[in-house]
C-alpha cells in the first residue's frame, strides 16, 4: 500500500509542474520520467496489495472499510482487492494456564483460582483449558470480541465456572473422589459458553487442588489410621488362619493315636520289633542280639 500512496504523490507533483510556468516546463522530460515511476509504483503497490500469504494453521479475516466479510481465506496464495485488510487469527490448538507457581502461568506471580467449597473451606486451584478458534466463526469472532479473545472470553469464563460450582462441593471431596466429576462439570459449562463466542473447547486440565493445611493433616491423619486398621485385620486373619492349621493339625495327630490304640496288636508289636532290630543285627557293627520274645521265649539274631 506504501507504494500506491507513493505513486499518487509523485504524479500529483508531476500534474503540478506541468502546469506551472515556462521555467518549470524545462523540467518537462523529468515530469514524465516521474510520472512514468508512479505509474509503476502505483502498479507494483497494488500488485503487492492484491496478494496475500496466510500462514499454515491460520485463517484471514477480510475487512473493507472497518467491515468484516463473513468469508475466510484458508492458508496460502490469495488474490484480493487491494482495499482489503486482512487479519489473520491462529486456528490451532492454544492452552491458557492459570497457576500458583511462579511464571508457570500466562501470567507472573500467583494467577491460580481462589474459590470457597461448600463447606466454606478457600481451595486453590491451577487450571488449563485447550481451546482453539472455530474457523469459520473467526470473522464474528473478530468483529464482536477482537484478538485480545483470551482476556476477554478464555479468562474470565474459565474463572467464573470455576467458583460458581466449586460451591456445591465439600473440599474434602473436590480434593479426592468428586474431582473428575468437578471437572467433567466446568469442561460442559465452558464448552456452551465458548461455542457461543466462536471458541472449540478441546480439553480442561484441573492440574492442582490445594487445601488449607489444616484440612490436608486432617486427611493425612485419616489416611494413616485407615492404613493401621487395615494393618491390624491383616494381622488377626493371619492370626486366625495359624489358629486353624494348628486346631487341624492337633485333630490330626489324635485320629492318629486313637487309631493305633485301637487297631496294634501284641503280634504286631511283636513283629515290628523283630523287623527293627533285624535292621540293627545286620548292621557292620552289630555281632549277636539277645531280646525277649513276649510268650514265646528268647529270640537270637547273630548276623553271622
Amino acid at each position: 500500500m506504501g507504494f500506491v500512496v507513493l505513486g499518487i504523490i509523485v504524479l500529483l507533483i508531476s500534474f503540478t509542474i506541468n502546469k506551472a510556468g515556462p521555467e518549470a516546463r524545462k523540467l518537462l522530460p523529468f515530469v514524465n520520467m516521474a510520472r512514468l515511476l508512479a505509474i509503476i509504483l502505483i502498479l507494483v503497490g497494488g500488485l503487492t496489495t492484491s496478494i496475500v500469504q496466510i500462514d499454515a494453521g491460520h485463517v484471514g479475516v477480510k475487512k473493507l472499510f472497518g467491515k468484516v466479510q463473513k468469508s475466510v481465506l484458508p492458508s496460502g496464495l490469495h488474490l484480493i482487492n487491494p482495499l482489503l485488510e486482512v487479519i489473520e487469527v491462529d486456528i490451532r490448538t492454544m492452552n491458557y494456564t492459570m497457576s500458583s507457581t511462579q511464571d508457570e502461568g500466562h501470567r507472573s506471580g500467583d494467577d491460580a483460582i481462589r474459590t470457597l467449597s461448600a463447606d466454606g473451606l478457600e481451595v486453590i486451584i491451577d487450571l488449563t483449558v485447550l481451546y482453539k478458534v472455530i474457523p469459520g466463526d473467526a470473522p464474528e469472532l473478530i468483529d464482536k470480541i477482537g484478538l485480545d479473545y483470551e482476556d476477554k472470553v478464555v479468562r474470565p469464563i474459565a474463572r467464573t465456572e470455576i467458583r460458581d460450582n466449586a460451591v456445591n462441593y465439600n473440599a474434602v471431596a473436590l480434593y479426592s473422589t468428586k474431582r473428575q466429576e468437578f471437572q467433567d462439570l466446568i469442561y460442559e459449562s465452558i464448552e456452551k459458553k465458548f461455542n457461543k463466542r466462536g471458541l472449540l473447547v478441546e480439553n480442561l486440565l484441573i492440574r492442582n487442588i490445594t487445601l488449607p493445611t489444616s484440612v490436608k493433616q486432617a486427611i493425612e491423619q485419616k489416611i494413616n489410621a485407615e492404613q493401621e486398621a487395615q494393618k491390624m485385620e491383616f494381622v488377626l486373619q493371619k492370626e486366625k488362619q495359624e489358629a486353624e492349621r494348628k486346631r487341624v493339625e492337633a485333630q490330626g495327630i489324635a485320629d492318629y493315636q486313637r487309631i493305633i490304640a485301637t487297631n496294634l496288636t501284641d503280634k504286631q508289636l511283636q513283629y515290628e520289633q523283630i523287623k527293627a532290630l533285624r535292621e540293627f543285627a545286620t548292621s557292620d557293627n552289630a555281632k549277636i542280639v539277645l531280646m525277649g520274645s513276649g510268650k514265646g521265649g528268647n529270640v537270637i539274631l547273630d548276623a553271622k
